[in-house]
């Protein structure tokens, strides 16, 4: 449904996009992550067609992007973080403006207006100028306008801004009510927001991709057995500074204990190394006893933040 390959686009010497590849399946619902000025919002303007790529291609609902952007324009509903809204209409006379600019027929428009304010939450402010809305109805109108032509692809810059917590739940229930009848691509900075809504994630960085999976099989890449939850009992200081000498450990920190008669460490270890034979070893020589001895899984937050340092980018992307 969406595919992207060796996408570049510079801002005189600035890369924003160099060499991006990625794919999207129909009816997917993908998150485009990366920090501040990783080129996120430059990728979903070219493929929406408000920028044009310097070199490479990019398909959406299989038409080319650059030989067909009316036909891609017409298939996709786009949602800017601050939406472009004519705050002086209502929100009913702005999405009948915007059902006619998308050539809505006729006969469908009344109840396509309907069904959308029903979709977004925005029906009792039908009458309402959007001026006078709050910045979360703003921001629901915003989506409103994106589905208004029930397009196949839907476009989403950071969707949930401004929303209180009730809507933000809302709006995250209907993007995943959304998953399967429509492909969706959407960023965020939120990372929590990214694994309770996409079931695959886009990760970039400086212009570059430095992943693209879903959400598990990335954590499980990373893992391995690079951090260790360890409950024990014995002698804290001797054990924990000859855990600490077990190569392939680079820290290994004392956490807070329930129970003073033993104690709780995290030991994060170099990628792809298992050392818990060599502290259960370390404990059994020394007298200890060992409660509890477990992997423990990376959030989202610490594969992002692994991903998106330049040491662990060095490997190239994760693909």
């Amino acid at each position: 449904m969406i595919e992207v390959e060796n996408l570049n686009k510079s801002y005189g010497q600035l890369k924003a996009l160099n060499n991006v590849s990625f794919k999207v399946e129909k009816g997917q619902v993908v998150g485009l992550l990366g920090p501040n000025g990783a080129g996120k919002t430059t990728m979903m303007r070219i493929l929406t067609g408000y920028f044009s790529a310097d070199s490479g291609n990019a398909k959406v609902a299989d038409y080319d992007i650059s030989e067909n952007p009316m036909e891609v324009k017409r298939r996709v509903g786009y949602m800017t973080e601050n939406p472009l809204l004519y705050t002086e209409m209502t929100v009913w006379d702005y999405l009948s403006f915007l059902a006619d600019i998308k050539e809505v027929p006729v006969r469908e428009k009344k109840n396509r207006i309907e069904k959308t304010m029903e979709e977004t939450g925005v029906s009792q402010m039908k009458n309402r100028v959007i001026s006078r809305l709050s910045r979360g109805y703003k921001q629901r109108v915003g989506l409103a306008q994106a589905l208004i032509h029930n397009p196949e692809v839907l476009v989403l810059d950071e969707p949930t801004v401004g929303l209180d917590p009730k809507q933000i739940i809302e709006i995250r229930e209907l993007i995943k009510g959304l998953s399967g009848q429509k492909t969706i691509i959407l960023s965020t900075h939120i990372l929590p927001e990214a694994s309770m809504i996409c079931e695959k994630i886009v990760i970039i960085d400086k212009g570059k991709i430095v992943a693209v999976d879903t959400q598990e099989e990335l954590m499980r890449r990373l893992k391995g057995a690079e951090r260790v939850y360890l409950e024990i009992k014995g002698n804290k200081e001797k054990i924990l500074q000859l855990i600490q000498s077990i190569k392939g450990v680079k820290s290994c920190v004392e956490d807070v204990s329930k129970d003073k008669s033993h104690f709780v460490a995290n030991i994060d270890c170099e990628l792809g190394t298992d050392v818990r034979e060599d502290i259960f070893r370390i404990i059994a020589q020394n007298d200890g006893v060992i409660y509890e001895m477990r992997p423990v899984d990376m959030s989202l937050e610490e594969v992002f933040l692994r991903l998106t340092t330049t040491e662990n980018q060095e490997g190239g992307a994760v693909i």
